[in-house]
């Protein structure tokens, strides 16, 4: 960085705290990962200087013949690896990718149902400050009161008495594995589109780790980081049916110029996804997802519905009379990242919680199995038990720094 090192040392200072950050500190948020450095790349690349508003061959601006070639690869490779019929990668976040589904199939005033998000829903699936619930009418669905888990009864039950235009299926904070034959038999019973929001679990998805909803659903979004382990951004699958209707909607509907360096990181990214290392990485991720529920179940942390299928916890905090938002900080302070979050039917405020949201994704980029899980479940066990011991929290910081080291994050850039 010897350029921005002469011409802005308070950005270079930044950016290499936060290097010095994410090297030593134990990354648990479940929507959190680390790209690679061919990613890294190829975002900081001379796209970045390129308009190209349109589609390849079909642009508004000249000089695109190159720009053309990078988004053509990632829409080819993100077809293949999904099984696609139409994909557009030019959504510049899973926001906008899941706007320009609503705007494809849906008229100011629908109605649409989908996870509410003290659930595990998502705010773009209708919370009354988004878009989405300011635009269209919002019927929610749940998890059963005592399993923690979807009730496709109850789900069949609000889709027959309130006839919504859409179903969407996905979350943010759901552990277990969804069903989308489910959601697809749903939908036909009562006429109704289904939209699946898999930002969280495409990685899974891609190494067959999860039910892919490719097959069941009319659209599809995703975010390109999270699970993917790509760069920040998102992408659209639909049926060939919708395509010029998502294609317009995303340009000239609600964006202008694609981010052409982003696209071209997507396209890194979704090839490194084909790899069998990829594969095996998503196994390891929900092995450790596995492991790390079952060592805090031993510390006596409840485990929201049990447990896991996928990269996600949701633990519950009331037994230990602490808050998620006052555990946050804490395990913060002890180099753990973590977010608070709802659980099922919280008492808290959503700026407060009672549980903690954690995830492997990233932990297992750094080469962590089950072991280390065991190691991180004694932290936070450590941690939580002495939220207000600053001497104690020193010391575990110390022992975090000494696994990061053991797993060491970008050796070859210096922080």
């Amino acid at each position: 960085m010897s350029y921005i090192k002469h011409l802005d040392p308070l950005v270079l200072k930044a950016i290499r705290d936060e290097l010095k950050r994410q090297k030593e500190n134990l990354e648990l948020i479940a929507s959190e990962n680390f790209v690679s450095p061919a990613v890294l790349e190829a975002q900081g690349s001379v796209l970045t200087n390129k308009y190209a508003e349109g589609y390849p061959k079909k642009r508004w601006y000249g000089g695109c013949r190159y720009i053309d070639e990078v988004e053509a690869l990632a829409i080819e490779r993100a077809k293949k690896l999904f099984g696609a019929e139409h994909v557009n990668v030019q959504a510049h976040s899973g926001t906008q990718a899941n706007m320009a589904v609503y705007f494809a199939c849906l008229n100011i005033g629908d109605t649409i149902l989908a996870m509410d998000l003290s659930c595990g829903g998502h705010l773009t699936h209708g919370h009354p400050h988004n878009f989405s619930g300011m635009f269209y009418k919002v019927v929610t669905y749940g998890v059963d009161k005592e399993k923690e888990t979807l009730d496709y009864d109850e789900i069949l039950d609000l889709a027959k008495r309130y006839r919504p235009k859409l179903i969407l299926a996905g979350a943010s904070a759901y552990p277990r594995e969804i069903d989308f034959g489910q959601f697809r038999r749903i939908c036909d019973k009562v006429g109704a589109y289904l939209f699946v929001d898999m930002a969280h679990i495409a990685g899974l998805v891609a190494a067959g780790m999860h039910m892919s909803p490719v097959p069941y659903a009319d659209f599809v979004t995703s975010t390109t980081h999270k699970t993917l382990r790509g760069p920040r951004g998102g992408f659209i699958i639909c049926k060939k049916e919708f395509a010029k209707k998502i294609d317009n909607l995303i340009f000239p509907g609600i964006q202008g110029g694609p981010l052409m360096h982003v696209i071209a990181a997507k396209a890194v990214a979704f090839k490194e996804a084909m790899s069998q290392d990829f594969k095996r990485y998503q196994r390891q991720v929900v092995k450790n997802a596995k492991e790390l529920a079952r060592g805090l179940s031993q510390y006596d942390f409840r485990i929201v519905s049990g447990g896991t299928d996928t990269h996600l916890i949701l633990v519950d905090l009331t037994k230990k009379g602490i808050s998620g938002a006052k555990a946050s900080f804490v395990l913060e302070e002890a180099g753990i990242t973590v977010n608070k979050n709802l659980i099922p039917f919280d008492k808290q405020s959503p700026s407060i919680t009672s549980g903690i949201r954690l995830g492997t994704p990233a932990v297992t980029t750094r080469g962590m199995k089950e072991p280390q899980m065991q190691e991180i479940a004694y932290f936070i066990n450590e941690v939580i038990n002495s939220a207000d011991n600053l001497k104690k929290l020193k010391k575990i910081k110390k022992e975090v720094l000494d696994l990061t080291k053991r797993f060491p994050l970008y050796s070859e850039l210096k922080g």
